[in-house]
């Protein structure tokens, strides 16, 4: 019996993956905001959001590998690509939940993770995301409780490299060794500084 409900679990999810994006009215939407394992878990609990996907985007390097992008020189940022449901959840609200998981007041680096592969970006996929990115922005801006300018890259979506599969939902598969590397990056600590109650976790 219990096979049997795995292989049809299985089968479940073979057929959403090829369900187009349009036929079922979802979207996607991508943020860099450092090391992607700490970036999945905030997005994952939002209802309406369908899937969160670690991996490489924004550079020129095709097929990257986790060490080739680490090391720098692909280009490319640590990233999560989110597929949505906008009738349940607004990109709007997905943006305000990046800005509050990241620290947007520092170029080439997240925390204790160093680097142009660690930058923080949207990459927008669209007009209107471009639009509603650049509005949150500039909201931000006006109402943000810190004195630091937001230099967060808003840029363009290119082709997105999904991690391979063990960085995928680490903090699930790796929950002691999830919470001890973003206790020991300081992530926490520093987005309580810049956001305060309202900080990511």
């Amino acid at each position: 019996m219990k096979t049997i409900l795995l292989l049809l679990t299985g089968m479940l999810f073979a057929t959403m993956a090829t369900i187009p994006l349009h036929a079922a009215n979802l979207e996607k939407a991508t943020f860099a905001g450092g090391c992607f394992w700490c970036m999945e878990a905030p997005f994952d609990k939002l209802p309406g959001v369908i899937s969160v996907t670690a991996g490489y985007t924004g550079g020129h390097t095709k097929n990257p590998t986790y060490k080739e992008v680490s090391a720098g020189g692909t280009g490319h940022a640590e990233a999560v690509q989110i597929v949505f449901d906008p009738a349940r959840i607004s990109y709007s609200a997905l943006l305000s939940v990046f800005w509050h998981n990241i620290d947007p007041t520092v170029m080439d680096r997240q925390f204790c993770d160093v680097g142009h592969q660690y930058r923080s970006a949207v990459f927008y996929q669209g007009e209107e995301q471009h639009k509603e990115a650049l509005r949150s922005k500039s909201e931000l801006e006006k109402i943000k409780p810190f004195r630091e300018p937001i230099v967060t890259e808003i840029t363009p979506a290119t082709t997105f490299y999904p991690a391979e599969e063990y960085h995928q939902h680490y903090y699930k598969k790796n929950p002691i060794r999830y919470h001890f590397y973003r206790s020991s990056c300081g992530r926490d600590r520093r987005l309580q500084e810049l956001w305060g109650s309202a900080a990511g976790r």
